[in-house]
């Protein structure tokens, strides 16, 4: 006997298919974008991080954009500036930072100013497979660098609000 196959299933599982091979293709595609920031922005300093904490390119990158962003939302625009000055390609470090969870969304956080600021930090470390221990260790390596590139006032500035 000859089983018929229903053409709703196969439909459905056409568009299934189609449905995890798209979701597939942009997962690559933002894995590649993240390569290729690494590789193009400041590739002294994410060479540096990569090397000290033993991490892939991508992490050295995504983690320096996050810290970056975070020094760039609590420092003036014009102390940002100098900080920018410092460090080549900072834009595309903290574009290659993975998105945070929003702050206000998380109940309490808001409130709590700078910390709930180094909890969103700390998430988007683990979004790329690293401990939220590991944003210590990343912040001795970027000021140094910045001091090597900007002098001491401005690790001193870049230091100040990555407490």
């Amino acid at each position: 006997m000859k089983t018929r196959m229903n053409p709703v299933r196969i439909a459905c599982a056409a568009v299934s298919l189609l449905g995890f091979l798209v979701f597939c293709e942009q997962e690559v595609l933002a894995q590649d974008s993240a390569k290729q920031i690494a590789k193009t922005a400041s590739p002294e300093l994410v060479g540096q991080l990569t090397k000290a904490l033993s991490i892939s390119p991508a992490q050295a990158s995504g983690g320096a954009g996050a810290l970056f962003g975070l020094a760039k939302s609590r420092l003036s625009p014009s102390d940002f500036s100098k900080v920018a000055a410092s460090v080549p390609g900072i834009e595309g470090l903290i574009k290659s930072a993975p998105a945070s969870p929003a702050v206000k969304g998380v109940p309490g956080l808001s409130s709590l100013g700078s910390l709930g600021d180094l909890a969103s930090t700390a998430g988007a470390f683990q979004k790329m497979g690293l401990s939220p221990e590991m944003v210590s260790k990343f912040v001795p390596v970027l000021t140094k660098y910045v001091e090597s590139k900007g002098g001491p006032a401005v690790a001193s500035l870049l230091a100040g609000v990555l407490k």
